[in-house]
């Protein structure tokens, strides 16, 4: 099976999220208490929690701090503040561009991710400008070292119910449609499985080059940026690079 890895842009975005590992539980911390309000503290009964909790375990987040921000959420109020917004637009080279954020200020949030797009060469559009250059996909990464079997870890995927299976650059790529995401994930987990990176989002239909290196500087320096603002929870491109 194959296909193009999205490894390159998962590991990319980890690594930054390893060097400022504080700002980065901060985020997840929003997340699980939004996550929390909308459904409960129970995750066997709150789908949203549970992929909150697994992306957070990935990060290497601890289990009290996990846990702690579950609790912290159920009895706080403020979070019913948060709102999730999705801005699209274009980076240099017209590289297409989908930021989620969470926000308790919608006026404040968008006026700074207009200003990041407009200094770094891009430019952010209306809603829809570029989502339907992306299909909502899950993926789940291994270790290649971690896991040798390489044909038992395909299998098992594939049992799972995975959609695609890429090894490749150390790792292993499982991707998911979207209603089978939470169930080939808890599966891998039950069989001892443990993810370097979890997701279930925007994953780009077609990939585009940047053969210009000001470009390319420019639009490594915008997603440092948007990743970097308080508000932002994800960045999705579909810079192949």
């Amino acid at each position: 099976m194959s296909g193009h890895s999205k490894w390159n842009n998962i590991k990319r975005k980890k690594g930054a999220a390893d060097a400022v590992r504080g700002a980065a539980f901060t985020k997840i911390g929003r997340e699980l208490m939004v996550a929390v309000k909308s459904g409960g503290a129970d995750p066997e009964a709150n789908s949203r929690l549970k992929d909150v909790i697994a992306k957070a375990k990935a990060a290497n987040m601890p289990n009290d701090n996990i846990m702690r921000s579950i609790k912290k959420a159920a009895g706080a109020a403020d979070a019913d503040n948060f709102e999730e917004i999705t801005y699209e637009g274009y980076g240099p080279g017209g590289i297409a561009v989908l930021v989620r954020t969470l926000s308790d200020n919608r006026n404040r949030t968008a006026g700074d991710i207009r200003h990041i797009f407009d200094k770094f060469g891009g430019n952010m559009g209306t809603t829809g400008c570029v989502g339907f250059l992306f299909q909502e996909k899950g993926s789940l990464i291994l270790d290649q070292e971690e896991y040798e079997n390489e044909e038992q870890v395909m299998m098992d995927a594939l049992d799972a119910g995975a959609e695609d299976f890429l090894a490749e650059e150390g790792v292993y790529e499982i991707t998911t449609e979207p209603e089978s995401y939470q169930a080939v994930r808890d599966s891998m987990e039950k069989k001892g499985y443990a993810f370097l990176d979890v997701s279930l989002g925007p994953v780009p239909v077609t990939w585009t080059e940047l053969n210009d290196p000001d470009l390319a500087d420019k639009m490594e320096k915008l997603i440092d940026r948007l990743e970097e603002h308080d508000d932002v929870q994800d960045v999705y491109h579909n810079w192949d690079r």
